[in-house]
């Protein structure tokens, strides 16, 4: 069986806010065999719908149907943000254990200092790590093992990171896919101003940005942080470890 032939029907990054994930849907766009769906449920709470195969879709069960609909077709790659708890997806027993799940995490001080700077109105809840832990928790009782990423990782050591990602979930890496062209994508369109950073990017970077609000010098957000520590922490412990070449 060829690898067109073989491997997940879909994949499902599920990521924390703030955590690089558009940029690394943007490296799997580039690879050119996968059909990307960027923050489907999380356009459906936002904007009352997403579009799925040129068509609009308004309810996450809805959106199940037609990423099955769509995966019978083309390996599909969503990506998501876990600001938001998604019930429908956790409700969902058969579409857990269909979809490969794939979680990238990252520090929720870093995490609530970027959030900060975008919505400055955030809740405790959107820095994401205990919805992506619960998540987690439930794929594991299907008895699916996800692959979890760590951010730091996917910018300090992208090559290793995502050959080690790709081979986890059986697709070849494509070294080719660690750059691209900078420029705004159709995909994100509806929430661009999330994305500035990756518009301007053209591969992955680990250089840090300067925060004037942070969990050192503001109360609230270093009690938000603080909560979703332990998410993380046990997350953390369960990812894939990369190696430097």
């Amino acid at each position: 069986m060829s690898e067109a032939d073989s491997g997940p029907r879909v994949i499902a990054l599920w990521s924390a806010p703030r955590s690089r994930s558009t940029a690394f849907f943007r490296s799997v766009m580039e690879r050119g065999d996968l059909t990307g769906l960027h923050e489907p449920f999380c356009n459906i709470v936002d904007f009352g719908e997403t579009t799925v195969d040129g068509a609009p879709v308004r309810s996450a069960p809805a959106l199940i149907s037609a990423v099955r609909g769509l995966s019978a077709r083309q390996r599909v790659f969503l990506k998501e943000t876990m600001d938001y708890r998604y019930a429908e997806v956790l409700a969902d027993e058969a579409f857990l254990r269909e979809v490969r799940h794939t979680f990238l995490i990252r520090r929720p001080a870093e995490v609530a200092a970027s959030y900060y700077a975008l919505k400055p109105d955030m809740s405790r809840k959107d820095i994401g790590l205990e919805h992506m832990h619960e998540l987690y928790e439930a794929v594991l009782a299907t008895g699916q093992h996800p692959v979890i990423l760590d951010s730091d990782d996917v910018v300090s050591r992208p090559a290793e990171t995502l050959a080690a990602y790709w081979a986890a979930v059986g697709l070849e890496h494509r070294a080719e896919a660690l750059s691209w062209q900078p420029g705004e994508r159709e995909e994100w369109a509806r929430s661009d101003r999330w994305h500035a950073d990756v518009n301007r990017s053209s591969g992955f970077t680990a250089v840090g940005t300067t925060y004037d609000v942070t969990v050192e010098n503001n109360a609230t957000l270093a009690e938000f942080a603080s909560h979703h520590e332990p998410y993380y922490r046990s997350l953390y412990t369960k990812r894939l470890t990369v190696t430097p070449a």
